[in-house]
């Protein structure tokens, strides 16, 4: 009998692996999470959006943006008159969600490292991450890149996978996700790309350990929400703002 597994601090999938991989699914990607959520993703982009108390004119960066669904939202809550930036490593992922949006004047697309991200310390108001931190090398410093580049007082956020707490319900979603991904995304021809999302999710840490985590990165006031029956969890962070007592 096996124990449980060790609880990992970042990917071990090279970056450029990862990269490769998304590009290859990027056509087929919103499909796929569509029907393999019942279409609960969209729900869950627009509680993150909301999460970041975002208001018209205010700017925000959406890291590992994928196709631009979440950018997208988040640009929606800014209007014409704030900024949205969305990066992504896979360029064929940033191709997908520039065609996509192309008439949003406050949204723009870029290739960039979410360990390494081209902005200016304090830039945005507010900083989000989708489902794609179990992709990074290193989780921590990954948060740690989002504190840097929001303002003192902005909000990080993170939509991520999660395993269920109850014993019973998280044996079962972990192995019928197993299953459910490469068999819905079979039927668009990238059955075998898609194994690779399930085992992402080999010793991610639980939510707990994740707000631990964004604490260690920096980030105060951490909390978090579970979705989808603890199968995803919503964690909201600030950036510490040291003219406020306490922060």
């Amino acid at each position: 009998m096996t124990g449980p597994k060790e609880t990992r601090r970042g990917n071990s999938v090279a970056e450029a692996e990862v990269a490769e991989l998304f590009d290859s699914i990027a056509p087929v990607y919103d499909r796929v999470n569509t029907l393999m959520t019942a279409g609960g993703d969209g729900r869950w982009r627009r509680a993150a959006a909301a999460a970041t108390e975002l208001r018209s004119g205010q700017s925000a960066v959406d890291v590992a943006c994928g196709t631009g669904k979440l950018s997208a939202t988040l640009a929606a809550r800014v209007g014409p008159f704030g900024r949205v930036v969305g990066v992504d490593l896979a360029p064929a992922m940033v191709a997908t969600a520039q065609a996509a949006n192309p008439d949003l004047v406050q949204l723009s697309f870029q290739v960039a490292n979410a360990l390494a991200l081209p902005f200016d310390d304090a830039t945005f108001d507010a900083a989000t991450i989708a489902f794609g931190l179990r992709n990074l090398a290193d989780f921590e410093a990954g948060f740690g890149e989002l504190a840097r580049v929001v303002r003192p007082g902005g909000r990080v956020v993170c939509l991520e996978l999660s395993v269920p707490p109850q014993r019973g319900w998280g044996r079962f979603f972990r192995g019928s996700f197993g299953r459910l991904a490469p068999l819905v995304a079979g039927a668009f021809g990238q059955g075998r790309t898609y194994r690779y999302l399930p085992s992402s999710l080999d010793g991610f840490p639980d939510a707990v350990s994740l707000a631990a985590t964004m604490r260690a990165a920096g980030l105060v006031e951490v909390g978090f929400r579970r979705l989808a029956l603890g199968a995803v969890a919503l964690h909201v962070g600030r950036a510490p703002d040291l003219r406020r007592p306490g922060a």
